[in-house]
């Protein structure tokens, strides 16, 4: 059954070595194993993720994958220090104060990586 099993999110790249420097640079991964011209990072509770080549990299409006985190200002703050900017939204229901919306208790911020895809961290309640 699916609902048992390990999930990882894809995350596609137009050119593998500028978004390996961004991941591993930036963000602070670890490549766990290079698999048919990609890398496979793992992450925590046996999570990961698998960045691949395609050339339809950054072509979805949606996030790709997030983070759950315990400090949201904390990881933030962080990331922008080494260079990572944060969207900036404000619409209805949704408005970010130094990159972080809080909505329902939750909090959560995006950021794209080199290649157009959208990434969040959250924080729950």
């Amino acid at each position: 059954m699916l609902q048992n099993s390990p999930m990882y999110a894809y995350l596609p790249a137009k050119d593998i070595s500028r978004a390996r420097k961004f991941y591993e640079e930036k963000l602070g991964f670890k490549p766990r194993r290079e698999v048919a011209d990609g890398v496979a990072y793992e992450f925590a509770k046996g999570t990961g993720c698998f960045l691949y080549p395609t050339p339809n990299a950054g072509t979805s409006k949606a996030s790709q994958a997030f983070w759950q985190v315990e400090d949201i200002e904390r990881e933030v703050a962080d990331l922008k220090a080494k260079g990572v900017k944060f969207e900036d939204y404000d619409m209805p229901g949704m408005k970010t104060k130094d990159g972080i919306a809080a909505a329902g208790g939750a909090k959560a911020a995006w950021f794209k990586d080199t290649e157009g895809n959208t990434l969040a961290l959250v924080q729950n309640a």
